[in-house]
């Protein structure tokens, strides 16, 4: 039997929060989509807010807390109903759920980072979907993703997803903000690592753009790295019929064709850096063609670095062009006209941004 397609759904506060109460019609809308196309070769995996919401309802908040210790309290008490509520109403299709907690500190281990691929895949395996959120309880301000939209790209890339949809209360981005602009128009199709796409960030951000869309962004492009489709959209009953039939729905993300293996996506989104150096030129050259970084190549050590540790490479122009994991200590080397040519940055742990 041919193998299933994962998709990760992405379902923002806008969405599953409705007149500050759980959209019970869009949970229920969205376990029948999902048992209908399981059935037609596709995995789901959620991601889903709306925890903080319904937890500041049952502590009887008048308003979604700010400090960050009311907000951990606050999701902990909504985490309980958010998944109940999907459990309960995923069983009537008789579909099975797992809740899934995650925090950063995953992707900054190399082991945790297998290990959570390596769950995630087995849950998949036996026929359960994965309903995941931060894990809100054990962060702090260092170890928050800070949004679902940028956890929701990371598990795309764990379980090496067919598509990721970032669900919202838009149908789509717009080249201006819709709500302050009657001229502003959905865009259809977009590069991930397009001009246009990357100069609607600041303006997202700011609120004078896209509606606070600057998250959405960010994760169709570390998505789109990784070669990974994204789909913005705004929830409608075949929205996800639409979605798997590759239908024109919201604004499609394309990304790149290139197939990078997990290992260097965890060096792009998961390694702590420890070390920085400028490379010249000719290294910068062999290092576009597929060789690794000899310290004969290396101009400066910013940041001193040991065996082992997550390297940022910068061009002579002071621009990051790579990361890595370190093969020598940068004590074992010297530089400039003395050099040796030692393998610093191996290429198997090499990835050029």
């Amino acid at each position: 039997m041919k193998s299933k397609k994962n998709i990760v759904l992405k379902i923002g506060t806008t969405s599953i929060i409705k007149d500050g109460e759980l959209n019970k019609d869009l949970i229920n809308s969205l376990a029948s989509s999902i048992r209908e196309h399981k059935q037609n070769g596709f995995n789901f995996i959620i991601v889903t807010s709306g925890a903080v919401q319904l937890g500041a309802n049952e502590l009887n908040l008048e308003q979604r807390p700010t400090a960050l210790k009311s907000l951990q309290v606050a999701s902990s008490v909504g985490q309980i109903t958010l998944v109940n509520s999907f459990k309960e109403i995923f069983k009537t299709k008789d579909l099975r759920i797992a809740q899934v907690l995650m925090s950063k500190n995953v992707l900054e281990d190399r082991n945790q980072f297998i290990n959570t691929s390596d769950a995630l895949n087995e849950l998949i395996a036996q026929d359960i979907i994965p309903v995941i959120n931060e894990n809100d309880i054990v962060a702090t301000e260092e170890l928050k993703f800070g949004d679902n939209d940028r956890l929701s790209a990371i598990v795309a890339i764990v379980v090496k997803a067919e598509k990721l949809v970032l669900i919202t209360n838009q149908e789509g981005l717009f080249d201006s903000d819709p709500e302050k602009s009657n001229n502003a128009e959905k865009i259809n199709y977009i590069e991930y690592d397009s001009e246009e796409l990357a100069e609607l960030i600041p303006l997202s951000a700011t609120g004078e753009g896209v509606g606070g869309f600057s998250t959405k962004i960010m994760a169709s492009q570390m998505a789109g790295f990784s070669g990974i489709p994204t789909q913005i959209i705004t929830w409608s009953d075949d929205c996800i019929k639409k979605v798997v039939n590759s239908e024109d729905i919201g604004t499609l993300v394309r990304p790149s064709s290139k197939k990078v293996k997990l290992k260097k996506l965890w060096i792009a989104y998961g390694m702590p850096v420890i070390g920085k150096i400028i490379i010249d030129d000719g290294a910068k050259n062999a290092l576009t063609k597929d060789a690794s970084l000899l310290s004969i190549g290396i101009k400066e050590i910013k940041v001193p670095f040991e065996i082992n540790d997550g390297v940022e490479i910068f061009d002579s122009n002071d621009l990051l062009i790579a990361k890595g994991i370190s093969k020598i200590s940068s004590k074992e080397f010297s530089l400039g006209k003395e050099a040796e040519g030692k393998v610093v940055i191996h290429k198997d742990n090499l990835l050029i941004l």
